[in-house]
């Protein structure tokens, strides 16, 4: 139950009572709010009082008479006005007039309610102001919601560039007091270090924009029908390199044609990132198997490796920004962290889902399903 903190001002007592006794006795419900809405009243006679009770404990909805015995609710608008507030305010007053309520809503009135008025109507527009006040304070948290989640992300990127950034000034900083002599060969681990380390950087700046334009809808779609199989094809001969260092075996499973109106970018994103995980997360001489399907307009890809596996708990958390597997078997492993929540946005751009299947040291399977738009093709 959420109770909104109610000040009626009024110089009429019967008014003020009257419109007290009808709050009092209402619950409301907001769309898209699971909880009800009740009202705590307090009552003020004159302008002085009402701007006492405004000051010492502000409410969530003024009621406010227009015409009072010291000042016009317009004078008491316009000294709050000044102030910043979620307080959502109803000009009431027997003067009805277009240049009133005008004037009211200029000074921050949210609404306006001639005199006479039944019950009725004054739960109506209550009721509006109410929605506005609970409206308002949503955009107040998710503003600082988003606020918290930007930080928590700046603080995370500054983590993950701190420590290669670090390691190759370290190196580098060795070569120049030239702590192995004067043979450049004696670098040459130290200059591989920082290279592994730069590219690091590099890849993880790449999956950042990359993950911005999604995220912004910026990114601009080059839409066409692709074979897929031909992306997967330069997929595994760009991951193959790597392979072959490990004796790992990278085979592809796909027996027809497997058409997809698509972005073939953004396809290629998501076979690098499965092929790559793969390979990387895999046991020496292992294997990596890339199945690809079509049934009407239903694309299933399907990586399987021989690697190292996950627990529930690790596959729980695999798709959250800059998250990677930690571990004794994981330790020399780099990467951004943001690779499968980049495949996961892709994914989404095409109606499609993700499924992991895998145990520890039993390796994974990573199943993604993409819907075909055809119909998209023919109108575009």
């Amino acid at each position: 139950m959420i109770t909104v903190r109610t000040l009626v001002v009024d110089d009429e007592a019967g008014m003020r009572k009257s419109i007290a006794r009808v709050l009092s006795k209402t619950v409301l419900t907001i769309p898209d709010v699971d909880q009800q809405i009740n009202f705590e009243v307090d009552l003020a006679a004159d302008g002085s009082e009402a701007l006492a009770k405004l000051k010492s404990n502000q409410p969530d909805l003024l009621l406010l008479d227009y015409k009072l015995p010291d000042i016009t609710g317009l004078e008491i608008l316009d000294q709050l006005t000044a102030e910043e507030s979620e307080m959502v305010t109803i000009m009431i007053t027997a003067y009805a007039s277009l240049e009133t309520a005008v004037a009211a809503v200029k000074n921050g009135a949210f609404d306006f309610l001639a005199k006479p008025f039944n019950p009725e109507e004054l739960r109506s527009t209550v009721s509006k102001a109410v929605q506005n006040l609970i409206v308002a304070r949503q955009l107040k948290k998710l503003a600082r919601e988003r606020h918290q989640v930007r930080f928590q992300f700046i603080s995370v990127l500054g983590h993950e560039l701190k420590s290669p950034i670090n390691a190759v000034e370290g190196y580098l900083n060795l070569m120049k007091s030239k702590t192995m002599g004067d043979d450049i060969e004696s670098y040459d681990s130290m200059i591989d270090r920082c290279l592994v380390r730069t590219r690091g950087m590099i890849k993880l700046i790449l999956d950042l924009l990359d993950l911005t334009r999604l995220e912004s809808g910026s990114k601009t779609q080059d839409l066409c029908t692709s074979d897929i199989r031909d992306i997967a094809i330069r997929s595994i001969e760009t991951m193959q390199p790597m392979a072959d260092e490990r004796g790992i075996q990278c085979v592809l499973h796909a027996d027809k044609t497997i058409d997809l109106y698509c972005d073939s970018g953004e396809i290629e994103i998501i076979f690098n990132n499965l092929i790559s995980n793969a390979v990387k997360y895999n046991k020496d001489n292992g294997s990596v198997d890339v199945y690809l399907d079509k049934v009407d307009n239903l694309i299933t890809i399907k990586v399987k490796d021989t690697g190292i596996g996950m627990n529930a708990e690790e596959q729980a958390t695999l798709f959250q920004e800059f998250t990677r597997i930690k571990n004794a078997q994981t330790r020399n492993i780099t990467g951004s962290g943001l690779g499968l929540t980049i495949l996961k946005k892709i994914t989404a751009l095409y109606s499609g889902t993700i499924k992991i299947s895998s145990q520890p040291d039993q390796g994974s399977t990573f199943i993604v399903t993409l819907i075909d738009n055809i119909d998209n093709e023919e109108n575009h």
